[in-house]
């Protein structure tokens, strides 16, 4: 303690200041090279690979959509077909009972006049 009062009282307090400043940014400067760049260095490499992982997980996401839209798109022709040919079926066998019920009706109408 002493030392740093003769010091002060030579050099004056900016200048002891000054010194011990430079002290305390050298120490910072060889604490955050030493210790933190390499550890800030692991998780920029931890943060590319996980961001290569998402993007990877993105594209897989995005091949299943197309697949699934494709799915669907197919499922709706397929159900659309289905439907026409249901639709025609209906329409046959409708036309059939009509032309039935009309060959009926003529048949009894002749009979009638008979």
């Amino acid at each position: 303690m002493d030392n740093i009062v003769e010091l002060v009282n030579k050099y004056g307090f900016p200048i002891v200041m000054a010194v011990g400043m430079g002290f305390i940014i050298k120490y910072v400067w060889e604490w955050a090279t030493k210790e933190v760049k390499p550890v800030i260095s692991d998780a920029n490499t931890v943060l590319i690979a996980l961001i290569d992982r998402i993007r990877m997980l993105d594209n897989d996401l995005i091949r299943l959509n197309q697949k699934v839209n494709t799915v669907l798109h197919l499922r709706g022709k397929t159900i659309e077909h289905e439907r026409v040919e249901a639709e025609k079926e209906i329409n046959k066998k409708l036309e059939s009972e009509s032309k039935k019920k009309v060959n009926e009706d003529d048949h009894l109408a002749s009979a009638g006049e008979s």
